[in-house]
Order: C-alpha cells, then structure tokens, then sequence
C-alpha cells in the first residue's frame, strides 16, 4: 500500500476526539449553535501535539468552507474584506512565527491554546455588553487591521479567529446573506493562505490525508446534524453545553490534565 495511503496508528481517545471535532465543525458550518467548531483544536490538543492538531484539521476545515463559498461568494461586503484581510495575512505570519518559536516546548503551546479557549469562553459571556458598546459605529480601517491581525494570529495557532471578526462585523448590522458570505469568503482565504506556513514549517503531513479522508463523512453527518437541530431546536442550551466543555477543555490544558486520557486510563 503506498505510503500516503498508510493510516497512521492512533490511540482510542484520539479517535473519540477527532470524530468528536469533525462533528461539531460540521454543525458549526451548517449555522447552528455559536460557534461549536472553536472546540475542535483545543479537544485535539489534549490528545495530540498543538501544531499536529492544528494542521490535522486545517485540510477539514478548508473543505467545508468550500460547501460554503459556493453558496456566497457573489455576496460579499467587499469594504470589509479589504479592512481586515491585510492584518488577517500578517496575523498569520506572527501565528507561524509563534508556532516556530515554540515547536518544541509544547507546554508553552498547550498553556497558549488553553488561555485562547477561556478568551473565547469570556468573549461569549461579555459578547452582547461588548457589542453594545460599539453598536452602530462603523469601525476605523485601523480598528479593521487590528482586529484582523488578531483573527489571523488566532486562527493560524488554534482556527478561533471568529471573535476579532465579529467584533468589526456585527455593529454594521449587514444583510444575513452578506453578513454569512463576508464570514465565509475571508475565512476560506486565511485557511488557504494558512496552508504556506504550515507547510514550509513541516506541519502537513501527508500520512494525515487517510484521517481526513476517514472524517469526510463524520463532517457530512455533522452539516446534516446542524440543519436539523436548527429546523427543531433553541441553540441556546447547545451553546451552553459547548462552552461549559471548552471551559473544562481550556482549564485541563492550563493545568496539563485530560479528562479524555483519563476516562480511558
């Protein structure tokens, strides 16, 4: 069997939290919830080095952002698009320069993704007070670089680059459908774009392409999961139980435990 087509040898809690991640990307990128695919690097880096999960999804991820370009790329807010793209490309090279520094402590890179995770999880809390503060203002082309410097730096170390962009995007209250194709499009640039750093830094394993391959289908059946938990069901409770794990996921990476090894210990 040729050697790309070689599946690599994963211990059971792996796997339990790959399907888990691929699950909840798919139902993240079918609109439900608030965000649930922002778990999916944390819950991998329990189980894996920091960099080795971050490049395991990015090829997931770029794939289901292609389900959604080809439904918005027509509708886009092109004036957003240039705010925060050129701070979202050097947000990427600093997030790769972070990755180079530390590839080799990855205690400092596990701390790192725990902090990003209860940011997230405070970003949710002090979301609705924080959007108030800036409601009907249009943001400054710096407001726009800064921001996308941080969704690009985020979503290069952990693809949480979500928070930064909505903060600039939300006060302008656009249409849904530019709202929704915006969102798409400039993330569907910055994970391709991510793909030069993550190669030349030796992340892109091609061994890795079976378990993307393996996925596919647990990220079909999480796209189909989200609409139909949208057509019946409140996401609110949903969007509780997820950050209630992200919390616990980012706390055990601060502290160095894992709930996942445990269970199978």
């Amino acid at each position: 069997m040729p050697d790309f087509l070689q599946l690599p040898t994963y211990p059971p809690q792996f796997w339990l939290a790959a399907v888990t991640t691929a699950l909840l990307i798919g139902v993240s990128k079918a609109g439900f919830g608030g965000g649930p695919g922002v778990i999916a690097t944390p819950l991998l880096s329990l189980v894996m080095p920091v960099p080795e999960a971050a490049a395991l999804l990015l090829p997931i991820l770029l794939l289901a952002d292609v389900f959604a370009v080809r439904h918005y790329y027509n509708q886009v807010d092109k004036a957003s698009l240039r705010a925060l793209l050129p701070g979202a490309l050097l947000g990427i090279v600093l997030g790769a320069l972070f990755f180079r520094q530390f590839s080799d402590q990855e205690r400092v890179l596990k701390l790192g993704m725990g902090v990003l995770a209860l940011a997230f999880v405070l970003y949710q809390l002090g979301r609705s007070r924080l959007l108030q503060v800036v409601e009907g203002k249009r943001p400054s082309p710096l407001t726009g670089f800064i921001l996308g410097t941080t969704s690009g730096f985020t979503s290069t170390l952990a693809h949480v680059g979500g928070p930064p962009m909505m903060i600039y995007m939300l006060p302008q209250k656009l249409p849904r459908n530019l709202f929704v194709g915006t969102t798409a499009v400039f993330f569907f640039i910055i994970n391709l774009v991510k793909l030069i750093p993550y190669a030349l830094l030796g992340l892109l394993v091609i061994g890795n392409l079976s378990v993307t391959v393996l996925l596919l289908p647990v990220l079909f059946v999480g796209t189909r999961l989200g609409v139909w938990l949208n057509q019946r069901f409140s996401e609110v409770w949903f969007n509780r139980a997820v950050y209630a794990i992200l919390l616990l996921v980012g706390l055990q990476l601060i502290l160095g435990q894992s709930f996942i090894n445990l269970i199978f210990s």
